[in-house]
C-alpha cells in the first residue's frame, strides 16, 4: 500500500571486488595515519619536555638562582629530598617543592 515497489525489491549480490589484502588496511590507512602525525607533533615533544625538566630539577645545588612557579625568584640556600628554600630576600626563605622550580637562572642574574 504505502510501500513502492523499489523498496521490495532485493539488493544485488557482493562481488568480489579484487581488493585483496589491502582492502581492510587502506580504510585504517587515514587513521594510523593520524596517530603517526599526533605522536610526532604532541607526543614525542612533550617527552622530551619532561625528561629535560628532571634532569634540571636533578641537577639543582645550593646555591643556584632559580624561578619558582608564581615568577619568583630566589637562590637556593638548603636542600632536602623533595623540598627546597628558597632565598626571595635577605632573611626570607620559602619551602617549596623541587617540582615547582620552573627555571635555573644563569650565576649573577638574581641579586
Amino acid at each position: 500500500m504505502f510501500i513502492s515497489e523499489a523498496f521490495a525489491q532485493t539488493a544485488p549480490a557482493a562481488t568480489g571486488s579484487g581488493d585483496g589484502l589491502f582492502g581492510g588496511i587502506g580504510g585504517m590507512l587515514p587513521i594510523l595515519l593520524m596517530f603517526v602525525v599526533l605522536y610526532f607533533v604532541m607526543i614525542r615533544p612533550q617527552m622530551k619536555r619532561q625528561k629535560e625538566q628532571k634532569a634540571m630539577i636533578d641537577a639543582l645545588a645550593k646555591g643556584d638562582e632559580v624561578v619558582i612557579a608564581g615568577g619568583v625568584l630566589g637562590k637556593i640556600s638548603k636542600m632536602g629530598e623533595s623540598y627546597l628554600h628558597v632565598e626571595i630576600a635577605n632573611g626570607v626563605e620559602v619551602q617549596v617543592q623541587r617540582a615547582a622550580v620552573v627555571q635555573v637562572l644563569p650565576k649573577g642574574t638574581y641579586k
